[in-house]
């Protein structure tokens, strides 16, 4: 599976536009990583624990973007992207979405 944020593929023809496909997850901080981000922010820098919370709900959201673009039968999604809104303090949604297409070699 290609996946690009681009708009089209170098090398490649889209032959067919699919739609729009999505992964998308919720996350909570938990007590364990609010301590150390909390301890890790008042030292300045980067906050490793918010950090690690923030890769991981990306790659959550990037999997499931996969797997239903895969279900609709596509070899590539273009124009990914990713959106984070805060549902309430301490939880946020993470969305990956883009267009899934059919490809050929050009």
């Amino acid at each position: 599976m290609i996946i690009t944020t681009a708009n089209d593929l170098p090398g490649h023809r889209i032959v067919r536009t699919i739609g729009v496909v999505r992964g998308i997850t919720v996350r909570s901080r938990n007590a364990v990583a609010d301590v150390v981000g909390g301890l890790q922010s008042m030292l300045g820098g980067r906050v490793g624990a918010y950090v690690k919370l923030a890769e991981t709900a990306r790659q959550e959201a990037y999997d499931d973007l996969i797997a239903h673009a895969r279900e609709l039968g596509a070899d590539a999604v273009i124009a990914m992207r990713y959106d984070a809104n805060e549902i309430m303090p301490g939880i946020t949604e993470v969305l990956a979405y883009g267009t899934a297409v059919k490809i050929e070699a050009a």
